[in-house]
């Protein structure tokens, strides 16, 4: 993504231009008239490009400046990448990067007749002060890496000083968290188990911590890298009340009109299914991966074509290799319809290219904005993958519309001349295997699992070991998550992560317990889906309100993963209402454990009471100042004596836990 970077969207098709169209399938307009090869830029084939001064980020191209009405302007204010919304007719393609480029004359008459060319030698005429061709991207850009871009303001240089330096690796998880200290300061717990739960869940539960504490930290960890191993959810097992999910791509197409008829919405039923597996399933680390992979190699949910193709991305690429090998991983991602209509690759053929896929595969899937490739890398890269698209459907290598010639890509070098089609398009494979095993992949990899799950500012030592282990273990995730899990700097970085929305409201549905199957309060009000369908849809919607939910993301850089790029008191408050009805047991299409309930055995006096329920809530103590606070939500002293229902402000009391800096730590 450039810094002229437009999210690869096209805009949505009424249901009168679609009519004719495959269910999902943007309708084809005319060729554009071309007159040699053309790249088409953000404004369209053949228009002039919009330039701006280097250093002055992105144009904000929203109608106002809260596009979702909530109040909150995090994406006004954000550094680095914003979206952009750019609705473009005909064929037109909305493009990562750059001007509307023209390549030489010598290089247009390689495409006037079937000779294979050589692209290895051109310099395209593409030089502005901003964007001097041939030179690295992160030089010549207004932007740095998306997290980076967020933890280089004061308050990430705040969160660095905190952050600890240093480490090694030990035997094993259990061998790490016993002789790793932990000396940065935190209001968490110094509890291996509690972090170990925190970390690798997507919030601990009185059944996790006692898992792992009855298994021993090793045993869990194990347990949870095999998760085919582990029996589905009650949870798990109602997703057959959401019956798009096992639909094939061909079959949301084949049926688009008894699911429309339905009311049925393929994309959104994934999301619904991924947040019920999110708070119910027992492979919880297995999920954490998944989302981590959603938001590196991130299609989001929501574009034209999602409703058909999002589904099987899920299922066929993140899901069946998330702890598996991301090359395969990359390798599949590029042969799936949804990611090629996502980034328009579909639309280039040798004489107009389209550079999306081919940009994002370096600067975001692999190698990363810093990872060495240059302006050039990325045109000889989408020369290359020319010819790839979706007919029908499904993956077609259309030979007649590949680039044949020479390319050399980051030290990947092939003739590219084969007029076979089944070996043109294996040279494209084998490219995109080099980049997902490039060092800068490995690196770039081994950074956002250690932002994941150790701290927003990475020790330096576990990026490098990680990145070691992701290239010896050529890509393997299981390895890796061993590793990372044997580490002192993870063992170290106790109270280092802050919640996101999404995490902080899932953390919530499962510490309060929250139960899948409908409460006795149910009024079933759609006779078209289940009490279980329309609750996750009422999560998912909410998630939606705070601005974070399962590939929601427009743009393809997926969510950002550090704590500076999420602070908003209105999302803080708006996650705090929820929470309060989810302690009323308001959402009746699930079943709560009553607010009174919570405590097994309420003590008589409420300091005991709160020590009690924080326990049950947050799974420590809370520190003497946080103690007097909630008290005095109750409006009670610590020696006042109270009932199970806190003289009636148990909710208030619990709500208060569950907005303690406790609750929002991971």
């Amino acid at each position: 993504m450039a810094d002229q970077k437009v999210p690869p969207r096209r805009p949505h098709a009424t249901d009168e231009s679609r009519s004719g169209a495959p269910y999902g399938e943007p309708t084809a307009g005319p060729p554009p008239v071309s007159r040699g090869p053309q790249w088409v830029g953000p404004e369209g084939l053949g228009r002039q490009a919009f330039h701006q001064p280097a250093g002055t980020g992105l144009p904000h191209l929203d109608d106002d400046d809260d596009d979702d009405g909530d109040g909150d302007d995090r994406d006004r204010d954000r550094v680095g990448r914003r979206r952009a919304l750019v609705a473009l007719g005909g064929t037109a393609a909305v493009v990562a990067g750059g001007a509307a480029l023209a390549m030489s004359p010598q290089v247009r008459g390689l495409f006037g007749d079937d000779a294979a060319g050589d692209a290895t030698g051109v310099t395209a005429t593409d030089g502005t002060p901003a964007r001097p061709s041939g030179q690295q991207p992160s030089t010549v850009r207004t932007y740095t890496e998306q997290n980076e871009s967020y933890m280089g303001s004061r308050a990430g240089a705040a969160l660095k000083k905190n952050s600890p330096s240093g480490g090694r690796t030990f035997s094993g998880p259990a061998d790490a968290a016993a002789r790793t200290p932990v000396t940065v300061r935190t209001v968490l717990a110094k509890d291996p188990v509690r972090h170990l739960a925190g970390r690798a869940t997507f919030g601990a539960t009185p059944k996790v911590l006692a898992d792992i504490r009855r298994m021993g930290i090793d045993a869990w960890v194990r347990q949870q890298l095999d998760p085919e191993k582990i029996a589905p959810s009650a949870a798990e097992l109602k997703l057959a009340e959401l019956p798009t999910l096992k639909l094939t791509s061909q079959q949301l197409r084949d049926q688009r009109e008894q699911l429309n008829a339905r009311g049925a919405q393929p994309e959104r039923e994934m999301v619904d299914g991924t947040l019920a597996r999110q708070i119910w399933s027992e492979r919880q680390l297995y999920e954490v991966m998944v989302d981590f992979w959603n938001d590196f190699l991130h299609v989001a949910a929501d574009f034209d074509g999602g409703e058909a193709y999002r589904n099987s991305f899920d299922r066929d690429v993140v899901r069946k290799h998330a702890m598996g090998s991301y090359p395969d991983m990359l390798v599949a991602a590029n042969r799936h319809p949804a990611l090629l209509l996502y980034l328009n690759q579909n639309d280039s053929r040798a004489d107009a290219v389209n550079e999306n896929l081919a940009r994002e595969n370096l600067e975001l899937y692999s190698v990363g904005v810093d990872g060495g490739y240059t302006e050039k890398d990325v045109r000889q890269a989408a020369l290359l993958q020319t010819g790839r698209g979706v007919d029908d459907g499904r993956y077609v290598f259309r030979p007649e519309r590949h680039y044949r010639g020479k390319v050399k890509i980051l030290g990947f070098s092939h003739p590219n001349d084969s007029t076979d089609p089944k070996k043109a398009d294996q040279v494209i494979d084998a490219y995109i295997t080099y980049i997902a095993l490039h060092p800068s992949t490995a690196r770039y990899v081994a950074r956002s699992l250690a932002t994941r799950f150790v701290s927003d500012t990475p020790p330096k030592s576990l990026v490098d070991r990680l990145a070691n282990i992701y290239t010896v273990n050529r890509g393997s995730v299981k390895p890796l998550l061993m590793s990372l899990f044997s580490s002192s700097e993870f063992w170290a970085a106790v109270g280092q992560k802050v919640r996101r929305p999404m995490e902080y409201l899932v953390a919530t549905y499962r510490t309060l317990g929250v139960g899948p199957q409908a409460g006795p309060g149910f009024r079933q009000g759609d006779s078209k889906r289940t009490a279980f369908a329309q609750g996750l849809r009422q999560i998912h919607d909410k998630l939606r309100e705070l601005g974070q939910y399962p590939m929601g993301q427009p743009t393809p850089d997926g969510y950002p993963d550090v704590y500076v790029a999420w602070t908003s008191a209105g999302t803080m408050v708006n996650g705090w209402n929820e929470a309060a009805e989810l302690i009323a047991g308001r959402r009746t299409q699930f079943t709560y454990t009553r607010p009174e309930k919570l405590v097994a055995k309420p003590p008589p006096t409420a300091g005991a009471y709160v020590d009690a329920l924080a326990l049950r809530l947050v799974h420590q103590k809370l520190s003497a100042r946080e103690r007097t606070l909630i008290l005095g939500v109750a409006g009670v002293s610590a020696t006042a004596r109270v009932d199970a229902t806190f003289d009636g402000a148990i909710a208030a009391v619990a709500r208060a836990i569950l907005a303690s800096p406790q609750h929002h730590l991971r």
